[in-house]
């Protein structure tokens, strides 16, 4: 079965243990996601069955918007509610300075991703070194946030909506907007709202042709030599530049490479898309 859709991940599961769900509820033992979520964070996957699982990465899944929680005052090295080991009372904000701590983050943006992440550290996740007490010495990354703003703030909670891009660590900007305010906080809570156009539709199976983020080209040669895979000249494709494409035949997609006149095969034979 070739199937791409979106799930809605339930709270406190890993994305990796619900794929197990999915395999049983699909009958199929071929499954993959694109975006991992953390355990206490719900909200839009990107799942796939059969060959479908090798387009991923050329699916267009940004921008991504979130919808989070910052608990002010609860501590967590963590940065997420799993991780809480300490809470204070503290002084309210006003409305107009927690928005201010929020529009503060909008446009290009350079942080360190969290201690507990799944970034490589010399070969290892950086969360396998976080529980085992040793310090990561973790990079700075660039992300943009196109839109954040205050959905609203009831002491001592601030729910915030957010539109970034792609390899965003929701729970970093958390931690920012907690040293602005100059206090501990944490999220309580974050929901992945979509990916891109990508969004909860009760596993709608989706075509996954109309999502990709590369250009279409045509082959004006003998299509049945893509089918069989054969070697490609640059010379039977209606676009010659270099770049990537996808290719269509009566039977199949593929996606080619085309680099300094030579043609090579990035995904071949990908079955069409039939409506269930």
């Amino acid at each position: 079965m070739n199937r791409l859709f979106v799930v809605n991940k339930p709270i406190f599961r890993s994305s990796n243990s619900y794929m197990r769900h999915i395999k049983r509820k699909y009958r199929t033992k071929k499954v993959g996601f694109s975006g991992t979520l953390d355990p206490f964070a719900t909200g839009c996957l990107i799942v796939a069955t059969g060959q479908y699982t090798k387009l991923f990465q050329y699916l267009d899944k940004t921008p991504k918007s979130y919808r989070a929680t910052l608990w002010l005052g609860a501590n967590s090295p963590s940065l997420d509610i799993e991780g809480v080991d300490s809470i204070q009372e503290i002084a309210s904000f006003s409305d107009s300075e927690v928005t201010e701590a929020l529009y503060a983050l909008q446009g290009r943006l350079s942080y360190y991703p969290p201690k507990f992440s799944a970034k490589k550290v010399n070969g290892r996740r950086a969360y396998e070194l976080a529980r085992e007490g040793k310090t990561a010495n973790l990079k700075k990354i660039t992300s943009t946030i196109y839109q954040i703003k205050l959905l609203h703030y009831t002491h001592p909670f601030v729910h915030f909506e957010a539109t970034v891009s792609e390899g965003t660590y929701i729970r970093s900007l958390g931690a920012i907007i907690a040293d602005t305010l100059g206090v501990d906080a944490t999220l309580s809570s974050l929901h992945r709202i979509h990916e891109g156009k990508f969004f909860y539709d009760n596993e709608k199976a989706l075509n996954p042709f109309r999502h990709l983020a590369i250009s279409r080209n045509s082959y004006v040669g003998d299509p049945i030599w893509i089918e069989l895979g054969k070697k490609l000249s640059v010379t039977y494709f209606e676009n010659q530049e270099s770049g990537i494409y996808l290719i269509e035949t009566d039977s199949f997609f593929s996606i080619i490479e085309i680099t300094d006149n030579e043609v090579r095969y990035r995904l071949n034979r990908i079955p069409k898309y039939s409506a269930e």
